[in-house]
């Protein structure tokens, strides 16, 4: 039985965090799908702190770029400098499509960029495309 992977979104609207749950859902992903509001949230996650004292060590981190009080740029940079956390793979997954936040995101240590479909049926697609490739496919760091 395939070992199920832990993913941590950072995700500042509600209705698209549950869009992205539904995606996995639908895409049949078998994943541990945790959802948090912003960047600092993440890191507190991360360092298992506040209401995060238990959280368990993500496989993958799904980041979004825009969200109050840490963006995704600002989380990314802060992960990739932090030995303890900077080889879990983040994959930033945006609705920009803007070649500055692609390219910045790269440089920042991003392990991909995913711009999020409008059209339900390709995010599901490209949900499935991503369980394909990371989670089925490459293997990941478990420390």
């Amino acid at each position: 039985m395939p070992k199920s992977h832990t993913i941590l979104l950072a995700e500042d609207v509600d209705a698209d965090a549950h869009l992205t749950r539904l995606a996995f859902s639908e895409a049949d992903c078998k994943v541990n799908l945790l959802h948090v509001p912003d960047g600092q949230a993440a890191m507190d996650f991360l360092r298992r702190q506040g209401p995060y004292n238990d959280a368990p060590r993500p496989d993958l981190i799904l980041l979004d770029l825009n969200m109050p009080r840490m963006d995704g740029r600002e989380f990314l940079r802060k992960v990739k400098m932090n030995d303890e956390f900077s080889s879990i793979p983040i994959i930033v997954l945006t609705t920009s499509v803007a070649e500055r936040d692609i390219s910045a995101s790269y440089r920042g240590g991003a392990a991909g960029y995913i711009s999020k479909p409008n059209d339900m049926d390709q995010f599901v697609e490209a949900i499935r495309r991503l369980q394909n490739y990371w989670l089925d496919l490459v293997h990941l760091p478990t420390q």
